[in-house]
């Protein structure tokens, strides 16, 4: 079964991707994850990822589609993939289904979290990464959890476009770009919306019984 998991910037989907990951053995394939990786490269291309995602704005289409068929095309994660970021228009969506196709594969499912502009402002302010381990907490709302972290304080980081500009520009451009995506595709059976300002094990039971019908 493969799965895109749709919802704005701080809506959760990391969080439950992860579990998803962890408990079906799937592969997160996050949009946003491969492309900081590129950008770890130090190229031209490079460079031109890392002002376009510090600016706030999507890559290109091209780029995208190129590091999405790397993974897709290895049999290793095939009908076991979590969409996450993509697509974020029509043309992906057209995009991605003749790439699935291509290999024999197709969505199986669709989910999105819907969650409120002023909750995801707050969820990406405050949202901090442990730079040891990799868990992602919130300073607003996990306060105690930071605190009694074992790797300790010291490892969490911000991450660069996590500012209070960039949020409402990625939330807006989130908004603009992919209504039309969510439109066109809400119209599916296997199309699933789910209340993303529940609380994290309520989301994991919801996907849980979606993935196991």
């Amino acid at each position: 079964m493969n799965i895109i998991l749709f919802g704005p910037p701080g809506a959760g989907k990391g969080t439950q991707a992860q579990y998803i990951v962890k408990n079906y053995n799937y592969f997160h394939l996050s949009t946003g994850d491969l492309l900081r990786e590129e950008t770890k490269k130090k190229t031209h291309l490079s460079k031109l990822i890392e002002k376009t995602i510090e600016g706030g704005n999507f890559v290109a289409d091209d780029v995208v589609n190129k590091l999405l068929k790397k993974t897709i095309s290895n049999l290793k994660f095939r009908d076991r993939i979590i969409f996450d970021g993509y697509p974020r228009n029509i043309q992906q969506v057209e995009y991605l289904t003749n790439l699935l196709g291509h290999f024999n594969q197709k969505i199986n499912l669709i989910i999105t979290l819907s969650v409120p502009r002023e909750i995801i402002k707050k969820r990406i302010i405050g949202r901090i990464t442990c730079s040891k381990c990799n868990l992602t907490l919130n300073q607003f709302f996990d306060k105690k959890q930071i605190q009694l972290h074992p790797c300790g304080e010291k490892y969490f980081t911000k991450r660069k476009d996590d500012n209070i500009e960039t949020v409402m520009l990625r939330y807006d451009v989130y908004k603009k770009m992919t209504q039309p995506v969510l439109d066109y595709l809400s119209g599916n059976s296997n199309y699933k919306l789910i209340d993303g300002t529940l609380q994290i094990e309520e989301i994991t039971k919801e996907i849980e019984r979606l993935i196991n019908v």
